[in-house]
Formats: structure tokens, C-alpha cells, sequence
């Protein structure tokens, strides 16, 4: 009759995703194993912990019952693990943090809220990866820590942790000829890009997804190319009707729920990335490393829309 952490953990990530099959991604389970392990907690104490097919998911008294114990008993745990590793590795050290894309600062900043909270010895810095290669400055030791989607293969002890991964959609304006023409619609093909105007972030075409692995293996240069650094203005260009740009679902969920901008995605099956945090090998011996890795893992999934697990 012993209730395991593992038990607790399962319950409240059900609680959080709202379904078995978000949770078990998040679990990093398959559907079957996580409802094999509630069917174990059930038989465990001969309690039903939450009502099957639900919508949203309803959790009996049990179930209530065990998610106060976890709301009480993992933070204690978590913090506890953190004090153990303090006290393995030291407390103190650096992370010189680099990101590629804007977007990502939707996420990380809460993220960087909550580590600076368990590790408030660590000295954090933060810059864009617009302007230089991050990548070649990790493996230097400039950075410590670089968040990317394009991860190079060719240097060497760096390892790629996934956080994610996102669709890449279709930012236009409402009244976009594609959506007049069809109502319906949902998708693009690379050819009916070719008379439009992107707009990017001021990267290199190679670092830019809606290039390497849409327009380009078409053979399709579109009409003109015009960048911005921030989100917003991306945003705030396309819905005047000056072109169109490429952002990760999460990045467009709060403007498509304002109406400023319509969305399709790009082919009929999408275009899928993965977000990495990349860092030196030897970092993953520090703890204070090793712990904001999982933070920043957590925290996506706490904040972003339409993100699935990284296989």
C-alpha cells in the first residue's frame, strides 16, 4: 500500500497536460505504460483516482486526496535533491546563456525566474544570437549554454539536450488572397510562396527553417526578403498586409487569439523543429547545469502552446 513518487509525479502531470496522451509525452511514457501505472495506484488502494473520458478531467476524492500529498511532498523532494547536489558539486559557477530566436524569451524568462529561485548563487547573463555564431563561442567557452533549432553536428563536445518540438506556421494577414480564394483552406505549398515577401529574423538563410526545409529543396525564391528583430513587429508588418513570415506555433497562439494575423501551415503535414539546449559536455557534471536544463524543460511545457515531446 505504499505510495511511490513516481505515483504522485504521474497524477500531477495528468493534472497539469488535462490528458493521458499529453502526459505521457510529457512523462516521456508510452500512453499504455502511464495507463498501466494509474491502473496500479487504482488497485493499489481499490479507488478510481479520476473519471475516464472526461472533458476536462474530472479526479475523484482519491484522486484529490494523493494530489495534495504531491502539491506538499515534490517541491519538498525537488529542493531536497537540489541541496544534495549543492553540497556534491558546489553552489556556485556561471551560465553565459545565448538564444536564436526572440520567440524563445516567451518561455525562458519564466524559466530563469524559477532557476534564480533554487540557485541564486549561479551568476546568469543572457544575450542574443543574432549578430554572431553562438555555437563556435560554446565550444570556446564564451557561452556556457545556447538555446538553437539548428544544432551542428560537426563540433565536437557539445551536447544537444531536446527541449521540444514546435511547428513552424504561415503568418498572414486576414485578408491574405490565399484565404479569399478558399475559406477552407489550411496549408501552403512552397510554390505559393513564390511572389511573396518574407519576413525573417536577421539570421542566416541556413539558420532559418521556412528556407532549409521548405522553400529551397522546392527550388522557390520568394519576391523579396525583409527582416526584424522582434516578434511583434514581425507580426505587426504582416498584418498590414507587407508580407509574410515563419514563426513556431506558440510565438503566434497569443496573436491569432487577438485576430491580428491568420495562420496556415506550411504543407499538408507541417513543418515540424526541435528546440535544443545546447552545452558543453563536461557542463552536464555540474549540477547547477544539470538542474536548469530540467527547469527550462519543465517550464515549456508549463507556458507553450501546441509543443510536443522531442523524440
Amino acid at each position: 500500500m505504499m505510495i511511490e513518487m513516481r505515483h504522485l509525479r504521474a497524477l500531477s502531470v495528468l493534472r497539469e497536460t488535462g490528458s493521458l496522451v499529453r502526459a505521457a509525452e510529457h512523462l516521456h511514457l508510452t500512453q499504455s505504460a502511464l495507463s498501466h501505472l494509474f491502473r496500479e495506484m487504482e488497485e493499489r488502494h481499490n479507488l478510481p483516482l479520476f473519471v475516464r473520458k472526461s472533458r476536462p478531467l474530472r479526479f475523484t476524492s482519491a484522486g484529490l486526496r494523493l494530489l495534495q500529498l504531491a502539491d506538499d511532498i515534490l517541491p519538498r523532494a525537488a529542493l531536497a535533491q537540489r541541496d544534495l547536489a549543492r553540497l556534491a558539486s558546489g553552489q556556485s559557477g556561471r551560465l553565459n546563456i545565448a538564444i536564436e530566436c526572440h520567440s524563445c524569451y516567451q518561455w525562458l524568462m519564466p524559466a530563469l525566474n524559477t532557476y534564480r529561485d533554487d540557485w541564486p548563487e549561479v551568476e546568469l547573463d543572457l544575450c542574443s544570437g543574432f549578430h554572431f555564431a553562438p555555437l563556435p563561442a560554446l565550444t570556446r567557452g564564451d557561452l556556457d549554454l545556447v538555446v538553437t533549432s539548428n544544432p551542428d553536428r560537426d563540433l565536437k563536445g557539445i551536447h544537444y539536450q531536446p527541449l521540444f518540438s514546435f511547428e513552424m506556421c504561415l503568418a498572414l494577414s486576414r485578408k491574405h488572397p490565399l484565404l479569399q480564394d478558399d475559406a477552407k483552406r489550411r496549408w501552403v505549398t512552397p510554390g505559393e510562396l513564390a511572389g511573396e515577401v518574407q519576413i525573417t529574423y536577421p539570421v542566416e538563410r541556413e539558420r532559418l527553417d521556412i528556407f532549409q526545409n521548405f522553400l529551397e529543396p522546392a527550388g522557390i525564391e520568394p519576391a523579396g526578403v525583409r527582416t526584424a528583430e522582434l516578434t511583434v513587429m514581425m507580426v505587426q508588418l504582416v498584418a498590414s498586409g507587407r508580407g509574410v513570415c515563419a514563426l513556431p506555433n506558440w510565438a503566434l497562439h497569443e496573436y491569432l487569439q487577438k485576430g491580428f494575423v491568420a495562420q496556415l501551415r506550411l504543407g499538408k503535414k507541417g513543418l515540424w523543429s526541435t528546440l535544443y539546449a545546447a552545452v558543453r559536455e563536461e557542463m552536464l557534471e555540474q549540477a547547477y547545469a544539470a538542474d536548469f536544463l530540467r527547469t527550462a524543460r519543465d517550464t515549456c511545457f508549463s507556458h507553450l502552446n501546441g509543443i510536443r515531446t522531442a523524440s
